[in-house]
């Protein structure tokens, strides 16, 4: 491929390979005007469909081994089990968020998760789609509300305490230093409920 640019005395050979992934239908949004025909064309080359994970349930004892293990050493924890109620709750969800998801709540669980078992709990995953998830809402802003729900659960887990030694900030795998440099804003912004200890 060759391409001439505006300051160039003649054309450059270029060798690249683009890859695009998206979840929208991009042949709907050209039909629609919504998308350029021109920028498809070279788009479709090889096109690959991923079917979405809760039609794919067969994969998911491979995705939450491979998550376990990867978030796991991050966390500096190392599971020998997986509870099989677990595996069973992740094949009946239907996971609106994706694989995203799926490796959201692996990671809680890997986090809040003590001992040697990993496993999750049923109030995690709802058969409809999470009250703080919808298709409509921008994949960013489901994400964001899922940190909440992380950090919460590891106040909660910690009885409000935030540093030391079982505080939400080693739960978490935080530094004491980017705990407190970033405690206000972050508590502010998001509004994070911190459970009062008695």
């Amino acid at each position: 491929m060759n391409r001439t640019p505006s300051a160039a005395n003649g054309p450059i050979p270029v060798d690249v390979r683009v890859l695009a992934a998206t979840h929208r239908d991009l042949n709907a949004l050209v039909a629609e005007s919504k998308f350029s025909r021109g920028s498809l064309v070279p788009l479709a080359v090889v096109p690959i469909e991923i079917p979405p994970l809760e039609r794919t349930t067969r994969d998911i004892p491979l995705l939450v081994e491979y998550f376990n293990r990867s978030l796991g050493k991050r966390a500096g924890k190392k599971f020998t089990t997986i509870d099989k109620k677990s595996l069973k709750l992740f094949a009946g969800y239907n996971w609106p968020g994706n694989v995203r998801e799926l490796q959201n709540v692996i990671e809680r669980a890997v986090i809040l998760c003590e001992g040697e078992t990993f496993s999750v709990e049923e109030s995690w995953l709802k058969k409809r789609h999470p009250q703080g998830f919808t298709r409509s809402e921008p994949l960013n802003g489901a994400l964001v509300k899922q940190e909440m729900q992380i950090i919460e659960a590891a106040l909660a887990r910690s009885n409000g305490r935030i540093l030391r030694d079982g505080g939400a900030a080693a739960k978490l795998g935080c530094h004491r230093a980017r705990s407190t440099q970033n405690q206000a804003p972050e508590n502010k912004q998001i509004q994070i409920q911190v459970p009062h200890r008695d």
